[in-house]
């Protein structure tokens, strides 16, 4: 079939919009007609760079939609279904997933090739006949797309696809790097590094776990304000700022958690994010740094006198076939905000608009809209 996708066919170009052609799902795989997508900042690390994935590639990771069609051997969707993708594909059977880590699935070792799981060929395809790879085995920035039946969650009909599809990636992560990476609990102080799509969440995660103190940083003055319409309950404008702060606050004992979400991390930032930590206080690093970085700014003698921790976390070290249904339970409750999150809607053909401003800093999260 034909359809259309956003395509990135070399670095540090602009999405093309374009059609494509579409093959029927082989065995395993699933025909989705999309209808909303979030527009991540980890879409814009493939468009710099820091990403080292193979292009040309269809944009997008964060999707809902609509099952159309099943391929042989498809049990856990039908047709007609509503599902959101995880950007992490789970098998169920690997050891990440058999043991509680879904979101370390061994299928992972094959999202920067961007090919089917099942036989590592393409079934998307140039209208020139060229084979696209897809962000993260989905690709959710086009009207129709192929995936397995790994990467699809069902979920309930009645659910506003528009705000389901942020249940792909930025809640879960948000919310799972405070709930699940950083043990938040009752009476604990939670620093928030930056407010953009995983950090709003991780704002909600930290207030539903109890939180004192939800302290969120970010220059943006637009995204301070929608912290605390999450639930922040002090806002800076930077770490050096937040110091002295945060020091009367908390009687000198400093955070118990400082969780890492801005748009690209930077190693010269940890030495900052270790100083706004208490004893025994971790650092959650959820925010990808580019892919060639490896050195980092901090003191070792700091983190050994004070038993301070540097944890990594992906997906939110959640487990999305299990915790995606959870978060809409808390929405459909009313003790997580889902449409406030989304800032601005676009449309397939303004994809390059709304990741213009992103940048700008003018969205929590961009949507676009297909299928409508």
């Amino acid at each position: 079939m034909k359809t259309r996708a956003a395509v990135l066919r070399e670095t540090k170009q602009e999405w093309s919009v374009e059609e494509i052609e579409l093959d029927a799902p082989g065995p395993g795989e699933v025909l989705v007609e999309m209808h909303a997508s979030g527009m991540c900042h980890s879409d814009e690390h493939v468009v710099t760079g820091d990403l080292p994935f193979e292009l040309p590639v269809i944009g997008g990771h964060e999707g809902a939609g609509v099952v159309l069609e099943v391929g042989a051997g498809v049990t856990n969707v039908a047709p007609g279904d509503h599902v959101v993708f995880g950007f992490v594909p789970s098998c169920g059977t690997c050891p990440s997933c058999s043991t509680g880590h879904q979101n370390l699935c061994d299928l992972g070792q094959y999202l920067a090739v961007g090919l089917q799981v099942s036989d590592q060929t393409a079934r998307h395809h140039s209208a020139a006949g060229e084979d696209l790879r897809l962000m993260c085995l989905i690709g959710t920035f086009s009207e129709h797309t192929v995936v397995n039946q790994a990467s699809c969650i069902k979920i309930e009909n009645d659910i506003p696809l528009d705000v389901a599809c942020l249940l792909g990636c930025g809640v879960v992560t948000g919310w799972g790097s405070a709930v699940y990476a950083g043990e938040v609990g009752p009476g604990d102080s939670v620093a928030v590094i930056g407010i953009g799509g995983i950090g709003a969440n991780a704002v909600q995660g930290a207030k539903l776990a109890g939180a004192k103190h939800v302290i969120a940083i970010d220059p943006v003055e637009f995204k301070r304000e929608k912290a605390m319409e999450l639930g922040a309950t002090h806002t800076f404008a930077s770490m050096e700022e937040a110091m002295v702060e945060v020091t009367d606050l908390t009687y000198g004992r400093m955070c118990n958690q400082v969780l890492m979400t801005m748009g690209e991390g930077k190693g010269d930032l940890m030495a900052g994010a270790l100083g706004l930590t208490g004893k025994l206080g971790k650092v959650v690093v959820t925010n990808l740094h580019a892919a060639e970085e490896v050195n980092a700014t901090m003191s070792l003698l700091d983190m050994t006198l004070m038993e301070k921790k540097i944890v990594g976390s992906l997906f939110g070290s959640a487990n999305p076939r299990a915790d995606i249904p959870r978060l809409i339970d808390l929405w459909r409750n009313g003790q997580i905000d889902l449409e406030g999150l989304v800032t601005k809607r676009y449309t397939l053909d303004q994809v390059n608009e709304g990741y213009v401003d992103m940048r700008s800093g003018k969205n929590i999260r961009g949507v676009l809209v297909m299928n409508s």
